[in-house]
């Protein structure tokens, strides 16, 4: 029968390749009608073209479907596996409703797998990019089945159990070649209802399906990406986007193993990059081996869960979590285990589990217990079901997911009672230390503390400070930040004598302290005359007393006494970042790698305050003298006295009063006062570009007349030239691929336009991964010279003219 198939198919293309051919430009392909190679399909609102196409810098043709603005885009190919040689392609669509691609000789390369019966069928090119065989009004075939790459607005990815439909998305082998490459993503419903990446055969990222959403997913609740999810029973069935005609937006497995959310600005046809996920190293399956958690702002990043140790010290000593963790004591089913409860992971995957659609989350707990292999269980909250989970054995690729951990997804992992009792004493300590702590010290609230920022009320509230101490008790949870006497300061200071400054901002100057001979401090003393007054003051201790980040200086506490305005903080030995890489003899001490690592903690300092912190944070003003170094060399953030707080869904904001540095501002915020997270990302930026150039953006100079350092790093690298840009001073330490990644990083954070600028997410991301695919940067903020045009100069210009000679030549992306 197969063959008899063939062979009609085979019949129908030759009969069919002499029929009329199509006229370009309509959107429909009758029976007995052919497409031929250089003639194309266009949707009816012009946005989707179907026609005969060479990918990349292939000689191959390949029937595909592609956005008419940017003909790059390919979204859909029918012949992936077996390309055209040449230029001789035809489409034919047969009565019976089969689309037959074939050579004009006729041989057959793909043809569609039609099953119903039909005698006037009609193919047509959808505005959504759906290629539809249709006979009234009732589809016989869709390419929307059959997704490549790429997933549209309204095209379903499908897991369905019951009638054993699936469909799933599947890299290119590279960007000249369509054919199904190694990497997939799809649904997995076996046990645990989840979305997996795999790389063949071997799991690479997943994101599990709970409470109708997926927590720790990019995007899943984003209006723009708005996932339409259809589950049965609990199980994850389908995830879609519905058709939405005033935003353009595709899904994408690229072939490096990214997957990749990309949206349209109509103002230059061009594609975002939104997101890109995996995000990070801990959505990397199973970072932390097996039974750890990935906790991405801490340092390390792999911990053991509760009543768990590291299989061996010695490899997570140097970060390798490869081996996992092991229980400290081994279960004893005779004398009953019990349960901690942890909140805020990622589910672990399913490898050895146990589902239950009939039980609560107490008859979870006592089956679970009653199998002396069970280790953990969990309830999966599926909306109005009943259902419980539990795994056996060890426990593989969770982590932390701090923008759900009050609600998010809660595990029962199962311990010996010795060790529930030992977490029970540890946390009970840890309490009480925190009450005695907090009566010897006399935290005070926030109000109180803000109250004091105004001075004159000080007399009257010092008279009143065992009322308000009793008072915030009950307010301790908004500010927790010791109070200390201006005595111990001056002490410590030695009366803040010139010889303990080690600095001077807006605030006023910085002095080192030593409290003991253990402890040493760093104390800003807010000056008379400083142009940062009470507001700053109170915004940084209200703000960074609220955030924990290793990658954030942090604060020990503050004093305020008559007009005095001081605040104490952790003693960075090696100052700031500035005095480093602007210095020609100290420059040298920063290595390359160790410039990688700094620019990846600034990276995840900024992350976490836009996306990750319980509060959104734009700092305002981040800069190279704003980056401490600790003993190590770790970047901390610093200095939030001009820091914004957001709450909810807001973004941005503007000002009249704009503060911060020049040279780092962004230009929408120097100019109309606009600030948003997106202007943060524009200092990254310029740090970026600075740490790797070893030159300051401002005050900037350079014979060959570059405006400033962004003008000069994008000009290079139009020209191929980047590599200038590096500071000779670590040249033999660098690694080419990752300086260039770095300027190309720098300048996509520095485009002009904030809505072309990347999420820090994805900045992060681009930075940690080598094989991620690049958006191409445009022009930079402040870019003095014609947007199309730059100066062409020659080799003698910067010794012999002080003044540039400027040509016409066009700038062509590379």
């Amino acid at each position: 029968m197969d063959h008899l198939l063939a062979i009609q198919i085979l019949c129908t293309a030759l009969c069919l390749s002499t029929n009329l051919k199509l006229s370009v430009g309509v959107d429909t392909l009758s029976a007995g009608q052919i497409l031929a190679d250089g003639e194309v399909l266009i949707s009816p609102s012009q946005i989707f073209e179907l026609g005969f196409f060479y990918p990349g810098s292939s000689t191959r043709r390949f029937l595909g479907v592609w956005y008419k603005a940017t003909p790059n885009v390919v979204v859909w190919v029918a012949n992936r596996q077996n390309p055209i040689n040449a230029s001789n392609g035809v489409l034919t669509l047969s009565k019976n409703g089969t689309l037959i691609l074939s050579k004009a000789q006729g041989t057959v390369i793909w043809s569609s797998n039609s099953s119903m019966a039909v005698s006037s069928p009609v193919l047509h090119l959808m505005d959504s990019g759906n290629l539809v065989v249709v006979e009234n009004s009732v589809n016989i075939w869709q390419s929307f089945d059959y997704p490549g790459n790429t997933m549209l607005p309204g095209m379903k990815l499908v897991q369905d159990p019951d009638n054993g439909a699936a469909s799933f998305l599947t890299s290119w082998k590279s960007e000249d070649d369509p054919a199904i490459g190694e990497f997939s993503f799809g649904i997995e419903n076996h046990g645990l209802s989840q979305t997996i990446m795999m790389k063949e055969k071997e799991k690479r990222y997943r994101a599990i399906f709970w409470d109708g959403h997926f927590p720790g997913f990019p995007d899943s609740r984003d209006a723009t990406w708005n996932a339409k999810i259809g589950s049965n029973r609990g199980r994850l069935v389908s995830v879609s986007q519905p058709l939405d005609d005033s935003v353009q937006t595709r899904l994408v497995m690229n072939y490096s193993g990214s997957f990749q959310r990309f949206m349209m600005d109509d103002q230059r046809d061009g594609w975002v990059l939104m997101i890109t996920s995996p995000r990070d190293s801990c959505d990397n399956y199973g970072w932390c081996g097996y039974n750890g958690v990935c906790k991405i702002y801490k340092t390390p990043e792999c911990e053991c869960l509760p009543g768990f140790k590291p299989k061996s010290e010695k490899e997570w000593r140097i970060f390798d979590w490869r081996s996992g963790c092991s229980r400290n004591l081994p279960l004893d089913c005779q004398r009953e285990d019990g349960f901690l409860k942890v909140q805020g992971i990622k589910f672990p995957d399913s490898l050895s589990f146990r589902l239950n659609t009939s039980m609560n989350i107490g008859e979870c707990r006592d089956q679970c217990l009653k199998n002396c292999n069970c280790t953990a269980y969990a309830d999966p909250y599926f909306k109005n079901e009943t259902n419980c989970l539990m795994w056996f054995g060890d426990l593989i690729d969770m982590r932390e997911q701090a923008a759900d951990a009050i609600d998010g997804p809660t595990v029962y992992i199962r311990v010996p009672v010795t060790e529930l009792d030992h977490v029970t004493d540890s946390t009970v300590k840890k309490k009480g230390s925190a009450k005695t702590k907090l009566i010897l010290i006399a935290v005070f609230p926030t109000m109180f503390i803000l109250s004091l920022c105004f001075g004159g009320l000080l007399l009257r509230m010092r008279r009143k400070r065992q009322a308000l101490l009793t008072a915030s008790k009950k307010s301790r949870e908004e500010l927790e930040l010791p109070l200390f006497g201006l005595a111990t300061i001056v002490a410590a200071t030695n009366n803040f004598s010139g010889e303990n400054m080690i600095g001077e901002g807006g605030f006023g100057p910085v002095y080192k302290g030593n409290l003991s001979a253990e402890q040493v401090i760093a104390v800003k003393r807010m000056s008379r005359e400083s142009e940062q007054g009470h507001e700053e003051f109170k915004n940084e201790i209200v703000l960074i007393s609220k955030l924990q980040h290793r990658n954030l200086v942090k604060i020990l506490g503050c004093c305020i006494e008559g007009e005095e305005k001081i605040l104490i903080y952790d003693y960075m030995q090696n100052k700031s970042l500035d005095y480093y890489i602007f210095d020609q003899e100290r420059k040298a001490l920063l290595t390359w790698p160790k410039r990688v690592e700094i620019i990846m903690g600034i990276a995840r300092g900024l992350l976490y305050l836009h996306h990750d912190s319980r509060l959104k944070i734009i700092h305002r003003d981040l800069k190279t003298s704003n980056i401490l170094l600790d003993d190590n060399l770790n970047a901390k953030i610093s200095d939030f006295g001009l820091a914004r707080m957001f709450e909810g869904e807001k973004n941005a904001a503007r000002t009249k009063r704009v503060v911060g540095t020049y040279g780092y501002m962004a230009p929408e915020y120097a100019f109309d006062g606009k600030f948003s997270i997106k202007s943060d990302v524009f200092s990254m930026g310029v740090v970026i570009l600075e740490i790797v150039s070893g030159k300051k953006n401002r005050g900037f100079k350079h014979p060959s007349c570059y405006q400033n350092l962004l003008e000069q790093a994008w000009l290079l690298w139009k020209e191929n030239r980047d590599m200038e840009l590096m500071d000779p001073c670590y040249n033999s330490s660098y690694v080419e691929s990752q300086v260039k990644r770095c300027i190309q990083v720098g300048l996509l954070c520095v485009q002009n336009m904030a809505d072309e600028r990347p999420m820090m997410p994805s900045v992060v991301l681009m930075l940690s991964t080598e094989d991620t695919v690049l958006p191409q940067p445009n022009i930079p903020g402040f870019f003095v010279q014609s947007d199309s045009r730059y100066s062409q100069r020659s080799e003698f210009e910067s010794e012999k003219s002080s003044s540039c000679t400027i040509t016409t030549s066009h700038v062509e992306a590379r």
